[in-house]
């Protein structure tokens, strides 16, 4: 099944503790139906000592929020994802609300 948000994308959480939060995509774990959102769900971690990092220490990285939680963002925004297929055969992802093309998801076929 195609996935409605790729790297990179401007999404809004729309569901959870973190409704209305908007961020940037950075990865997408598809096996699993995560995305990691940069600055979003924060949790930290406590790093022990060992030889490489002798101070030990508490880092901050992002967790997984599920896929179907979070819709790009047009105009500020959330909206649903329609795909397209032209007439020459390349397929593209568009915001339901404007009608934006949000990226391609497949280039025209080769004649």
């Amino acid at each position: 099944m195609p996935k409605h948000v790729r790297s990179g994308d401007q999404v809004i959480i729309t569901s959870g503790s973190l409704k209305g939060t908007i961020g940037e995509v950075m990865r997408v774990d598809p096996g699993k139906d995560r995305v990691f959102i940069k600055g979003v769900n924060l949790r930290t971690k406590n790093i022990r000592r060992t030889q490489q990092n002798p101070q030990g220490g508490v880092i901050t990285k992002e967790a997984p929020i599920h896929i179907s939680n979070v819709s790009p963002v047009v105009e500020g925004r959330p909206t649903r994802v329609r795909f397209e297929v032209k007439d020459d055969g390349s397929k593209q992802r568009v915001a339901v609300r404007g009608g934006k093309v949000l990226g391609e998801v497949r280039g025209a076929k080769k004649k």
